[in-house]
């Protein structure tokens, strides 16, 4: 398993990380795992270490995805360093809170240009090498993506564009053997989130509204991750499988007028 994974030095892209090379050896493989991040930092090399310390083969590469020369050079690197690769993990993301009319142009651009352009030409940089292994792609979008959500600012509708993209791309690399899938994690205790949830009150708040009653572990989406990317999932494509503790079809079954399973 050659795959690299932005956003891969905290949170949810540390886990996905080190649960493919987890995944890897016990299918007898050997895994090779570029962990990409915004920067070099502790974290980063902290994922790398944890991956070689259970036998897997890890390199740290860093770039800030809003520069458009940054994807493919992260996908190069890591497919000269691998000899090609069998996977792809767009899972990097920004998210800044805020009301649509409030947003500056920078807001809005800034935001696109990481979850959405900078996860697209990850996708073109990686296609080439996706196609010779016949290999898969998974990109992180969200709940948010799935149902709006005021205060958001750009996020919801940069995620919900993230989950077309790779629908699309689903259908255009089908005949080259190339599985396209997204995850779209619901209420999720992650680096960006801690903080949040380090209040008792937001947390029990929280967690009172979601069907399973508790926030999500950034391993629970890891391990749809590497479901998607992995051979388990050799027939499935185009998928956009919410994990949200079944806070998505909750808030759906409550919609007026909808018909229930008492009726």
């Amino acid at each position: 398993m050659r795959a690299l994974v932005s956003g891969g030095s905290s949170g949810i892209g540390a886990s996905a990380s080190v649960r493919l090379a987890e995944a890897a050896l016990a299918r007898g493989a050997h895994p090779m795992i570029a962990v990409c991040g915004h920067e070099p930092n502790g974290s980063q090399d902290q994922v790398v270490r944890g991956i070689q310390s259970i036998g897997g083969t890890a390199i740290a590469l860093a770039g800030d995805l809003g520069d458009p020369d940054v994807p493919s050079q992260l996908v190069e690197a890591a497919a000269a360093e691998f000899g090609g690769l069998d996977a792809l993990v767009a899972n990097a993301g920004i998210a800044s809170p805020g009301a649509i009319c409030d947003l500056s142009l920078e807001d809005w651009d800034g935001m696109f240009s990481v979850n959405l352009r900078g996860a697209w030409l990850l996708a073109k940089a990686s296609y080439p090498h996706l196609r010779e292994s016949r290999g898969a792609a998974c990109f992180t979008s969200s709940m948010s993506g799935q149902l709006p959500h005021a205060g958001s600012g750009a996020y919801s509708p940069s995620k919900a564009a993230l989950t077309m993209l790779a629908q699309t791309l689903a259908l255009e690399w089908a005949p080259d053997g190339i599985r396209v899938n997204v995850v779209s994690p619901g209420m999720t205790h992650t680096r960006m989130t801690e903080n949040m949830y380090a209040d008792p009150q937001i947390k029990k708040a929280r967690e009172d509204i979601i069907p399973l009653a508790r926030i999500g572990d950034p391993i629970d989406i890891a391990n749809v991750i590497e479901f998607l990317v992995g051979p388990l999932s050799g027939y499935v494509t185009g998928q956009d499988i919410c994990v949200d503790g079944g806070f998505t079809k909750s808030i759906l079954s409550h919609i007026p007028g909808r018909p229930s399973s008492k009726s």
